[in-house]
């Protein structure tokens, strides 16, 4: 899997998170690295150790675009490449070098791509609604304490919405899209760039999920209060290791008053993470979340509940289950290829108009 999903670009921070001439230590897909940003602002990707003594490299000294190490001065380019060891009296024929990765910022969000040169084009994870200029995008960072696949196939659950999203408290989210807790007909097609999810409902209610290969769903959802407008939101759960995820959201509105778009980021409380609240959310206690927060929540219960890696053998599938089944089925088909040494499908971002409808507004209750 790991050599799977490093053929693809995925979101690593928020790029709020780091100012020119500030380093990070950053930990993905069970590699240590560090993510700084030149005297320019531009973002790089580089080992997390010092080639000489292995000490971290994100405590270094960010000079120009390059950094240098504290513990004795090694210097290193923006592509992992040692240019300068003070304490060298000859010049190294063969220079020491760390890894290094490009890097792409993106709506908000500093991408990167782990895998073997050439990079791919950054264009799979691009979406309309990210680059519009009449839109307004939100971004958020959570660290979940459990598989990255367990929130994968949440994603192609739609039928965990008339359950889950009315735990504890039924806010807008899980009144609105799942009717109350209406079970759906279920309909699932692989894409160009990944798998069409279609939840059918009651009364013209019909949900589409754009899940793009191999961890990014995106959805339409009614905005923090009741007439706020609806976001296109796009999540990310990239592993940072076997039992721990980053989940990168980005929420995109059709907003572009001041005011509004303030009251808007209030009420999506970007610094929440329901993995800080652990303990409460598992004895039931979500009273005074704000509205996308809850949603996250309902999911960090349902998913980490599962365990920090679930044992599928413990399982027993029913047909509500088609689109995990469907998803798994996908997942293994490209690893078997890998493992076979042959080609896996050629993902692309699609090129027809997508159009996610909105469920039908439903007060909430």
């Amino acid at each position: 899997m790991g050599r799977l999903l490093r053929r693809f670009w995925h979101p690593v921070a928020l790029s709020r998170d780091l100012a020119a001439g500030e380093a990070r230590p950053l930990r993905v897909l069970s590699e240590d690295l560090t993510l700084y940003r030149g005297k320019s602002g531009a973002p790089y990707l580089i080992g997390g150790h010092c080639a000489h003594r292995c000490t971290v490299m994100h405590t270094g000294v960010i000079e120009d675009e390059q950094i240098r190490c504290m513990y004795h001065g090694w210097r290193y380019d923006g592509e992992g490449l040692c240019t300068d060891i003070p304490a060298e009296k000859r010049e190294r024929l063969n220079k020491p070098r760390i890894a290094g990765y490009p890097v792409h910022e993106y709506a908000g969000l500093v991408f990167t791509y782990l895998g073997e040169a050439p990079a791919p084009a950054f264009d799979l994870p691009r979406k309309d609604v990210l680059e519009s200029p009449a839109r307004h995008i939100f971004a958020k960072r959570e660290v979940w304490d459990c598989n990255w696949f367990q929130q994968v196939e949440n994603s192609m659950d739609a039928v965990h919405l008339s359950f889950a999203h009315l735990w504890g408290v039924a806010g807008q989210f899980g009144l609105r899209i799942s009717g109350g807790g209406e079970i759906p007909d279920l309909a699932y097609a692989e894409t160009s760039s990944g798998v069409r999810q279609v939840a059918t409902r009651s009364n013209g209610n019909v949900r589409t999920s754009d899940w793009t290969f191999p961890n990014n769903n995106h959805v339409v959802a009614a905005g923090p209060n009741k007439d706020d407008p609806w976001a296109h939101i796009s999540a990310w759960p990239v592993p940072v290791d076997d039992t721990h995820t980053m989940r990168f959201t980005l929420y995109s509105v059709e907003e572009s008053d001041p005011a509004k778009l303030a009251a808007l980021e209030a009420g999506y409380d970007l610094d929440y993470d329901p993995a800080n609240h652990a303990e409460t959310l598992f004895r039931g206690e979500l009273a005074g979340i704000s509205e996308p927060g809850l949603v996250s929540a309902q999911d960090y219960v349902a998913v980490a509940g599962q365990g920090a890696i679930t044992d599928r053998s413990r399982e027993n599938l029913s047909s509500s289950d088609a689109g995990v089944v469907f998803l798994r089925r996908v997942f293994l088909r490209e690893l078997e290829s890998i493992r076979l040494n042959q080609p896996t499908k050629s993902w692309a971002r699609l090129t027809e108009a997508l159009h996610l409808p909105a469920p039908p507004a439903r007060a909430a209750q």
